[in-house]
């Protein structure tokens, strides 16, 4: 079993919230603890702006509970009413995710009031308003989220997995059936990866020079997720296709595997180049063995369909043929992109990749 960063911080958070609530003798520390768990983010913009909402929730959550606590009382009838309407209200202004944090305070001032019920209420009010802010401290400070790692080797490993099955598939070894399962795998694993994209996208740099530098970063993750998402598109329209391409002439089949060889080969070198680990000007000779021959292609499937029996075949593989074309200019792109990052604002450009990451 793998523990997250979440998981981690979430166990911090509650023990920072409980010491504090210890050391500043408050009656009842759980209630800060518990407010923690909710207040956990995966991201440090994402804390900034869920702990103004946490605060608002426990707000709304604080007045409710005493207002009807000074008029009904502690009733569990009054308690469930009051729940349903703060509920009801953080819905109304659209901070839903915070409605665990509001019903806890509701039922932290009134599950048990004594005579001095404002000053009961508002310690309890104080005490989840610390778990937020425990929580907050614990998003700022611990395990900084690496998301530019995290980021370039997924896409790796999802690039890595694909390309595998392309290659399968073009020598026709491929299982039917195992990799249309893994195909479904990887479309869950690229969504995940575009979650993680917009996590990182979140992320704030607050200097200007970082704002640009970031700005950059950004275009070239994106380009690798488009790239990644082609190679993908390629993958299902091979596997779809798979009969019709067994019985396609031996040349065509040949000329379309050595293509897809070079394609993909190119993906890893462009890869290999974002980090520095080949070199951004690549000798002539070596680009030159792996250029797609996109005339090539496109002439050869031409000269299929002038001597194919059947035409819907001609119009089944038509697909599939674009879908190359298109990752070819995609990966293009992904290296121009690459070349120009590597090329220019070299100090600001530094990519925050740590040497060894496991994808997960």
């Amino acid at each position: 079993m793998k523990l997250g960063a979440r998981i981690i911080k979430t166990g911090i958070a509650i023990t920072l919230a409980l010491f504090l609530a210890t050391l500043l003798n408050i009656p009842s520390p759980a209630f800060a603890g518990i407010a923690a768990i909710f207040a956990i983010q995966p991201t440090i913009y994402r804390s900034y702006l869920s702990v103004i909402e946490q605060v608002q929730a426990n707000v709304i959550g604080a007045a409710f509970a005493i207002l009807f606590g000074l008029i009904f009382g502690p009733h569990p009838f009054v308690i469930g009413l009051t729940v349903i309407i703060v509920i009801a209200i953080n819905l109304r202004i659209k901070i839903e995710n915070t409605i665990p944090v509001s019903v806890v305070t509701v039922i932290a001032i009134l599950e048990s009031p004594g005579e001095d019920f404002i000053e009961f209420a508002l310690i309890r009010f104080g005490t989840v308003l610390l778990g937020v802010l425990s929580a907050f401290i614990v998003n700022l400070i611990f395990i900084p989220p690496k998301y530019e790692t995290k980021l370039y080797y997924r896409i790796v490993d999802n690039t890595e997995e694909i390309i595998k099955w392309i290659r399968f598939n073009t020598r026709q070894v491929s299982e039917y059936t195992e990799l249309k399962t893994d195909i479904e795998r990887l479309k869950e694993k690229m969504m995940k990866l575009d979650q993680l994209y917009l996590m990182y996208k979140e992320e704030r740099a607050y200097f200007k020079r970082n704002i640009y530098a970031k700005s950059r970063k950004l275009v070239l993750f994106r380009q690798m997720l488009v790239t990644t998402n082609r190679s993908l598109d390629t993958l299902k329209k091979l596997h779809r296709l798979e009969n019709e391409l067994h019985h396609l002439p031996e040349e065509f089949q040949s000329i379309l595997a050595n293509e897809l060889d070079y394609l993909v080969d190119f993906h890893e070198r462009s890869l290999l180049k974002f980090i520095g680990k080949i070199k951004p000007e690549a000798p002539v000779e070596f680009i030159k063995e792996g250029q797609f021959n996109k005339q090539e292609l496109v002439d050869t499937f031409m000269d299929f369909k002038g001597n194919c029996i059947d035409q819907e075949c001609f119009y089944h593989l038509l697909p599939l043929i674009a879908v190359i074309i298109d990752y070819s200019e995609q990966l293009e792109h992904l290296d121009t992109l690459i070349n120009s990052f590597h090329s220019y604002h070299k100090e600001e450009n530094e990519l925050q990749i740590s040497e060894q990451e496991e994808p997960s």
